[in-house]
């Protein structure tokens, strides 16, 4: 496949740990985005206490919240991919922002006029959900563009950073402005704080955007999305290894609330605390991420998902407040290398005309095991013990790390190897190579995003 044709950008430096932001246009999307996120997550830690204020505690009632929220992307993440492809990512964004906006509006003036009821929240839930499944796949495909390929990586971890450090200012403001003013009036500030990102989207240089050729309209491109990720072997195992980590051991939203109030009896404060203290493992991990030079490997990603399962279970087994919230922080910073890396993997190895149907099933399968499998963890939390949504979870997501790896050096004769970029290549060649056989079975140079496969018969 040839290079994609992309349009001239201002020459810039292409290493250091902030490389991405010497770029105008994203450095104005990284300021609107951390401005966002903050409002964002105060909103998610007030929706969670609401609900369980609600449901007088029941962690049923926030796994249904969380499956409604997260339900839409069965049905609309591979399309707002369509969508993506088809047109220009920056209005679609534009367009989604307002839409959550107003919903978060409508939920702080229900709540704030003493009216809201649980159905008002699952309703709203639902409805932001539904803008949030378009606007999954267009944000995560418009880095490229915004970027260009070789600061991609690098461009991708400051995006980890930006969500992580309003990971951790968000629910710290959010748990003490809960005690003081109430929930609804997070919500109302959060509207305020989708400013940020819009003013962004539109005082971007349209011009400086690396932009790619985008897909004819026609019949049947979510079906030749889906064929094109399972006639790639290493495409399959990352997608089913992110659709079971991410559906049963990224449950910290339900498990952390329950924790926090009925195992160790704690208020809003307690919560959100623990919500930081993952947020500091996580941008500790982005941080790491922002330094590499070199992008990911696959085995980086299914070993960080091995090894995500196996702190999550020692989260769920600690025996104190203090040392839950301690083990939180390596917790975190292996959630954030498997999220990582699977993004490296999948933008880096894909022609761009493909980039927004293959974003949006990963967002299928990062989030739409949320409805299934947030009901059942809450039910187990309230059934068994709060404990056990951690527990399981981090056991289903160890299984599935070490499954993945052993699929693919065992049933496929394969493992994974980078070698050094060749003269005149700025990233590194990633080889999935068949242990008997010499040559390679894929070979993806992510600068030119060329892919080329051959089988092997008896696999």
């Amino acid at each position: 496949m040839p290079p994609e044709p992309e349009t001239t950008a201002p020459d810039q430096p292409k290493t250091g740990m902030f490389a991405a932001l010497r770029t105008r246009n994203y450095r104005l999307w990284a300021s609107g985005q951390i401005v966002s996120l903050v409002g964002t997550w105060m909103q998610r830690v007030a929706q969670d206490w609401l609900v369980l204020t609600l449901s007088n505690g029941n962690a049923l009632a926030v796994g249904i919240v969380m499956a409604l929220q997260f339900g839409p992307t069965l049905f609309l993440s591979v399309w707002g991919g369509v969508l993506a492809d088809r047109y220009d990512k920056r209005r679609i964004l534009i367009a989604t922002q307002v839409s959550m906006a107003l919903c978060a509006l409508v939920l702080g003036l229900l709540d704030v006029g003493g009216l809201v009821a649980l159905w008002h929240v699952y309703l709203i839930a639902f409805l932001m959900g539904c803008a949030s499944a378009i606007d999954a796949p267009a944000r995560q495909s418009f880095t490229i563009e915004m970027v260009g390929k070789d600061s991609l990586p690098n461009a991708i971890a400051l995006n980890s950073m930006t969500f992580n450090t309003a990971r951790i200012i968000g629910p710290a403001i959010s748990g003490v402005l809960i005690t003081l003013i109430g929930t609804g009036w997070v919500f109302l500030l959060n509207v305020g704080t989708f400013t940020g990102v819009l003013i962004a989207l539109l005082m971007m240089n349209a011009r400086d955007l690396f932009t790619a050729p985008q897909a004819e309209r026609g019949k049947g491109q979510v079906r030749e999305g889906f064929r094109y990720v399972w006639s790639r072997a290493d495409l399959r195992v990352l997608m089913v290894a992110i659709f079971m980590v991410s559906t049963f051991g990224l449950n910290f939203p339900i498990s952390l609330a329950v924790l926090a109030r009925n195992t160790f009896d704690r208020g809003a404060d307690a919560y959100g605390l623990l919500s930081t203290t993952l947020a500091v493992g996580t941008l500790a991990g982005a941080t790491i991420a922002a330094k590499r030079t070199t992008p990911p490997r696959l085995r980086t990603f299914l070993g960080a998902a091995a090894a995500f399962g196996a702190f999550e279970i020692l989260v769920g087994v600690m025996p104190t407040y203090a040392l839950v919230a301690i083990m939180l922080v390596p917790t975190g910073a292996l959630t954030l290398t498997f999220t990582t890396a699977a993004m490296n993997i999948l933008q880096m190895s894909v022609p761009s005309e493909m980039r927004g149907r293959v974003m949006g099933i990963y967002m299928l399968c990062f989030l739409g095991g949320t409805p299934l499998g947030s009901p059942v963890l809450g039910w187990l939390a309230d059934a068994l013990d709060p404990r056990a949504p951690l527990v399981i979870g981090g056991a289903i997501s160890l299984v599935s790390g070490i499954g993945a790896a052993l699929y693919l050096m065992r049933h496929q004769r394969v493992w994974i190897t980078v070698r050094r970029p060749d003269a005149g290549r700025h990233l590194p060649v990633i080889e999935l190579r068949n242990v008997l056989e010499p040559r390679p079975v894929v070979v993806c140079d992510a600068t030119e995003q060329a892919v080329e496969a051959s089988r092997d018969p008896r696999s």
